[in-house]
């Protein structure tokens, strides 16, 4: 079983920056498949962006509406934690943004395991 506990959300003003982390445990994460989506009030979850891991080689991707101000990192040193830093954030982007894990691209129904969320709310 593998649990995900994301952190870093808040309040931030248009055009700031915020680093949410997703903390994995439970299993070994030499590869690995994880995600960020996210959920504004009365809409459908959403993909952020992802990044797939076998050893030292690493591939990540983007949501097209993030590209370029989103970027997803993974601390080599703690297999077990993924960065989503979120540069140039606009009000739109404000959300509950989830961690997943398991799972494959951007198919939330395909992922086996979910963080709590995080609150990231963009002022005007």
């Amino acid at each position: 079983q593998v649990q995900l506990v994301e952190s870093g959300g808040g309040l931030v003003q248009a055009g700031g920056s915020l680093r949410l982390s997703c903390a994995a445990s439970g299993r070994t994460f030499s590869s690995y498949a994880m995600a960020w989506f996210r959920q504004a009030p009365e809409k459908e979850r959403k993909f952020v962006g992802g990044i797939n891991w076998s050893g030292s080689y690493t591939y990540t991707y983007y949501a097209d509406s993030v590209k370029g101000r989103f970027t997803i990192s993974r601390d080599n040193a703690k297999n077990t934690v993924v960065y989503l830093q979120m540069n140039s954030l606009k009000p739109e982007d404000t959300a509950v943004y989830y961690c997943a894990a398991g799972g494959i691209a951007a198919a939330a129904g395909t992922y086996d395991y979910w963080g709590q969320g995080t609150q990231v709310t963009v002022s005007s």
